[in-house]
């Protein structure tokens, strides 16, 4: 594969991007906390848009896989704004897919770019989790040292090194949440949820779908699937769903 492109964005953060020409809208990857675009879904939606004759955008926020920072210097704030930034690369309309923080992020940019946001998929989609999965859960030890130190570390299902969660992370996310406040969303949403999923369980699916309001927004259940939803099922229901979505969009 050839080498990523890159984005120097307003705030001087170097974002790594892969963009596809192809019919619009242009489909928009935005991954997880800690993942990045060369992650099985963000691969399976390129293949995809290949396959279809489609554009289609992934990237790297900062911190994250190909671009420039160190991961614990970034919060919600540093990597919407990156995604705002590689949005510049496709004219046109949007479809978002977000998973699990790109849930989070797709959401902030539909806030923020209504006029272009043309559809939104959310794969496990974890808005406002730095207070209400983080913060909440830690106890008041955590929540001590985490003020102290600047920092508090938390096993990982995905990774033998811990999180390393910082106090800036917390304090900035407190400023892009998205639950407490209207979040119209007048474009058709497709929330995408296993119900196994234990990081992102399906109760905060629920609260966005019960929170949001529109006229087209729905959630589909899997049973069984976990926060990955990466099987060769969730693949293919990702790919249907957004190809579903493009469809009504002729």
């Amino acid at each position: 594969m050839s080498e990523p492109q890159f984005l120097t964005t307003p705030e001087g953060r170097r974002i790594a991007y892969r963009l596809t020409p192809g019919q619009g809208p242009t489909v928009v990857f935005l991954g997880g906390f800690r993942s990045d675009m060369e992650g099985s879904k963000a691969q399976h939606l390129q293949a995809w848009a290949e396959r279809e004759g489609r554009a289609f955008l992934r990237f790297d926020y900062s911190g994250h896989g190909a671009s420039s920072g160190a991961f614990l210097d970034g919060a919600i704030g540093d990597w919407f704004e990156d995604a705002r930034a590689a949005l510049s690369l496709a004219p046109g309309p949007l479809l978002l897919v977000g998973s699990s923080m790109g849930g989070w992020i797709s959401l902030l940019l539909a806030k923020a770019l209504p006029e272009r946001i043309a559809g939104l998929v959310g794969i496990a989609a974890a808005p406002d989790f730095t207070e209400d999965s983080m913060w909440t859960a830690f106890d008041a030890d955590q929540r001590a040292a985490l003020l102290r130190d600047g920092q508090v570390a938390q096993p990982s299902d995905y990774s033998d090194d811990p999180y390393i969660i910082t106090r800036r992370l917390i304090e900035e996310g407190r400023d892009r949440l998205v639950l407490r406040e209207p979040l119209p969303l007048p474009f058709p949403v497709r929330l995408l949820q296993g119900t196994a999923d234990t990081d992102v369980p399906p109760a905060v699916a629920l609260r966005l779908l019960d929170h949001a309001t529109g006229g087209d927004i729905r959630l589909t259940l899997v049973k069984g699937a976990d926060h990955r939803f990466s099987s060769p099922d969730c693949l293919a229901l990702i790919e249907t769903t957004v190809t579903d979505l493009l469809a009504g969009m002729r």
